[in-house]
């Protein structure tokens, strides 16, 4: 028996990639220093992010704008309930919490998950009608108004200050733990970016496994249903109406979730990190990986989050080993390598990187019906 587990090759292909998870940030600690680390961590939070939308784009069909708006909603409930900012600006709140506010971690993710599904609720029920570019424009009008919403949100009464944004948040404490503060486990030191890392990871994962239940459900089989014929489901009997909100709120509650966590781990928030650039980026790793696959969409938000700092970082040194100097702002042509990049992959891989066998086939017949 011992012999059979030990060899077998799926056990230790899962104990191979949880080793390389593991190690990874001390890899890359230790090999490009900690920034790299850094961008490490918001690629995990884009995986969550992407994970969502993909409910909501891949999955149901819904063509969705405005989903850094849910973002901004998690991360703002959090910076209220972890800062000073409410109890310097409200003396009712200031004499009820004297040391201020400093809501646990295991309260504020879940409030912020609930409160960006109901925002999701708020989103879908208006536009249950639309469908397309009239759905994608609705909802990109959703996410601007949210931003501005919290960018003039300071008079008459200063909830969310405005332009300047919150700070002073605090950082994400487990129990004990503080992640903004390295920590000594047996005289082993654990960076606080390598705790934020692993916090992320755990997250990402129980999110992974959330959608692959969700996608072999009965809600998730009427998703895909709704995405290839609404017409056609809902003379089979579907509540289109439902599931349709059931996909803006389960997709929302995940971008809220995720600026939580943002939230906590850059102790800053304001307007200008959500803007409408932020909901194209995160719908462009959904479609770049390949829409209603999971596989291909972790691999599309990595790649879409790695890439443009890989360009950031060799611009320069390319172009003097090139030509001698810099002729090109490093900025720039990060830009350009990273817009060239993706118009490539559309052009050779229209189905995503790694695509849904499904989709794929679906796109080779059509193709083909074309030719």
């Amino acid at each position: 028996m011992m012999n059979k587990l030990l060899t077998d090759k799926p056990w230790w292909g899962v104990a191979l990639i949880a080793a390389s998870l593991a190690f990874l940030p001390f890899v890359v600690g230790a090999a490009a220093g900690p920034a790299w680390v850094r961008v490490l961590d918001f690629a995990l939070l884009y995986v969550l992010l992407s994970l969502g939308l993909n409910i909501v784009v891949g999955y149901a069909g819904l063509l969705d704008l405005g989903y850094v708006a849910f973002y901004a909603v998690g991360a703002y409930l959090y910076a209220l309930l972890s800062s000073p900012h409410l109890t310097q600006n409200f003396p009712a709140i200031a004499a009820m919490f004297p040391d201020g506010l400093h809501g646990p971690i295991w309260l504020l993710l879940p409030a912020g998950a609930v409160l960006a599904g109901v925002f999701g609720i708020l989103l879908g029920a208006p536009t249950l009608r639309l469908r397309g570019d009239y759905l994608a424009i609705v909802t990109l009008g959703f996410g601007e108004i949210i931003r501005i919403f919290m960018n003039n949100l300071h008079r008459p009464v200063n909830i969310t200050n405005g332009a300047q944004g919150i700070t002073q948040i605090d950082g994400i404490h487990l129990g004990p733990v503080t992640l903004d503060r390295s920590l000594d486990l047996f005289g082993f030191v654990i960076p606080s970016l390598n705790l934020y890392y692993y916090l992320f990871l755990v997250l990402v994962l129980l999110i992974i496994v959330v959608s692959v239940r969700l996608e072999d459900s009965r809600i998730g089989r009427a998703w895909v249903a709704i995405r290839e014929d609404e017409i056609a489901a809902k003379a089979c009997g579907i509540n289109t109406r439902n599931i349709k909100l059931a996909a803006f709120a389960m997709g929302a509650s995940f971008g809220g979730v995720a600026g939580g966590l943002f939230a906590g781990f850059q102790q800053f928030v304001s307007p200008e990190s959500f803007q409408l650039i932020d909901s194209i980026m995160i719908l462009a790793m959904v479609v770049l990986g390949g829409m209603g696959h999971i596989p291909g969409v972790i691999l599309g938000s990595l790649l879409l989050t790695l890439l443009p700092e890989f360009f950031r970082y060799a611009a320069t040194p390319v172009q003097q080993w090139i030509f001698g100097q810099v002729l090109i702002d490093p900025e720039t042509l990060r830009m350009l390598l990273f817009g060239l990049t993706l118009v490539v992959v559309m052009l050779y891989r229209p189905a995503g990187l790694w695509p849904e066998k499904r989709r794929s086939r679906e796109l080779e017949q059509k193709r083909g019906e074309a030719a």
